[in-house]
């Protein structure tokens, strides 16, 4: 890390400058850390269900400022108000699942000759990397899985919303004692001292695949990593195709496709093409009537490039498919139709709002193709048969299989990553136990003097 710069944020929509932070130096990085680590014992040490109940007075005072909150996320990154809304409400009930279930997570004991305890204890100091595209309740997730079991926490927001970061910041930290939880500005170099840290224990980072890899290379703490996915949707024969369509572009489309699990690829069974095509058109155009804009114009030039890819090799865009003029970081949903395996727009992350389509001639054909990749963060399966929903849940080589519907779940619902999307669990109940590590005690008698 070389010295301080400041971080510049502009509009999506309009591309006029929102503000622009300073990213933290060097000592301000060491002094963090340092603080982190010296507020540790006492943190630890605090009842759970006093930890708990600071995590619940946190999600009411991050619900009273929901409105500021979003109204910050969707000038940094252009996800509409509602929505964004949407994302900080989802962030005070995950602080308020944690509020509950940190206080009653428990160990096992086992009894022989002599008595095992297996206790969790916390990690220690956790390093919290959090992206863009749903930046509060990500962060709520991390934050308070470590928080509410004893951890502290130093966490950088990604440097496309730092003022989201500073504002969650605020709102949290007053509920908590002094140095448990510290919020940095930064870009990658911040981010980078921080994992090469040996003071950290444990580094979650959600974000891109390649920086995932490069934290991996750097950090001897323990690593959880949700990263990059290139989802797969597998369209069988025997569903309604207007229906199979709708969900398609659900799962392309909303948030621009700029969610973890956004459906990247689609395996369409050829005896439903045509159908399936006109209203995946359809639908594509009614997103285009009122279109959300990608995080910045930057990223928007890496979804054109993928897409103008594709086309040069051979594929067609039955909608959108270029840069429309204007202001901001504006791209249309993109239907894309005769696409081949090695096209790269098939074969790595978009994330953004195209949806291309490949034909096959076979159920086992199109499954056989869900299953390439480097990839395993999620995958979807629309059939109206058991027998091959069946086969590809156990088949499809990810951490998340939805049939019949490219979104939802449980409340409470966890996901385990595979491949080069990431490894161990990110949210859930089982994210406390990724926070804690396990010591065993062994009680055994004392022989006593005689």
């Amino acid at each position: 890390m070389t010295t301080m710069h400041a971080i510049d944020v502009h509009s999506p929509r309009d591309s006029q400058l929102v503000g622009w932070l300073p990213t933290a130096t060097p000592s301000e990085v060491s002094s963090a850390l340092s603080t982190a680590r010296s507020a540790f014992p006492g943190w630890a040490a605090t009842p759970a269900a006093e930890r708990g109940a600071a995590l619940r007075e946190a999600a009411a005072a991050l619900r009273e400022r929901a409105n500021d909150l979003a109204t910050v996320v969707e000038t940094e990154t252009g996800r509409p108000f509602a929505s964004a809304r949407e994302g900080v409400m989802a962030g005070v009930s995950t602080l308020e699942q944690y509020a509950e279930l940190g206080p009653v997570h428990r160990g096992r004991s086992l009894l022989g000759s002599a008595v095992d305890f297996m206790v969790p204890e916390p990690r220690g100091l956790v390093v919290a990397l959090t992206p863009w595209n749903d930046p509060v309740a990500v962060a709520c997730g991390l934050l308070g899985a470590a928080l509410v079991t004893g951890n502290v926490v130093v966490h950088k927001p990604s440097e496309r919303c730092p003022h989201t970061g500073l504002l969650l910041a605020t709102v949290l930290r007053p509920h908590f004692p002094a140095g448990v939880l510290q919020t940095l500005v930064g870009d990658g170099e911040v981010g980078s001292a921080l994992v090469r840290s040996p003071d950290v224990d444990l580094v979650a980072h959600v974000g891109s695949t390649a920086t995932g890899r490069a934290i991996a290379r750097t950090s001897s703490a323990k690593l959880l990593l949700e990263n990059g996915g290139n989802d797969p949707l597998l369209v069988d024969d025997d569903v309604d195709p207007a229906w199979a369509a709708s969900q398609a572009a659900l799962g392309a489309f909303t948030n621009a496709g700029q969610l973890c699990t956004s459906v990247e690829r689609i395996y369409l069974h050829k005896a439903i093409a045509t159908p399936f095509l006109e209203a995946l058109c359809a639908r594509a155009r009614e997103w285009n009537t009122d279109p959300q804009p990608l995080v910045d114009t930057r990223h928007r030039e890496f979804v054109h490039e993928q897409v103008s890819s594709a086309l040069a090799a051979g594929a067609s865009a039955l909608v959108g498919g270029s840069v429309p003029d204007g202001p901001g970081a504006f791209y249309p949903a993109t239907v894309l139709a005769d696409c081949g395996s090695a096209m790269r727009v098939m074969c790595e992350e978009t994330f953004g709002p195209v949806a291309p389509v490949q034909l096959v001639s076979s159920f086992e054909e199109g499954l056989t193709e869900a299953c390439t990749g480097d990839y395993g963060l999620a995958a979807t399966v629309l059939t109206a048969s058991m027998e091959n929903a069946q086969r590809a849940w156990r088949e499809l080589p990810v951490g998340t299989v939805k049939v019949n519907a490219v979104f939802g779940g449980a409340p409470g619902g966890a996901a385990q990553p595979r491949g080069a999307s990431g490894t161990g669990f990110g949210y859930g109940p089982e994210l406390l136990d990724e926070m804690t590590t396990t010591k065993v005690v062994h009680l055994g008698v004392p022989r006593t003097r005689s």
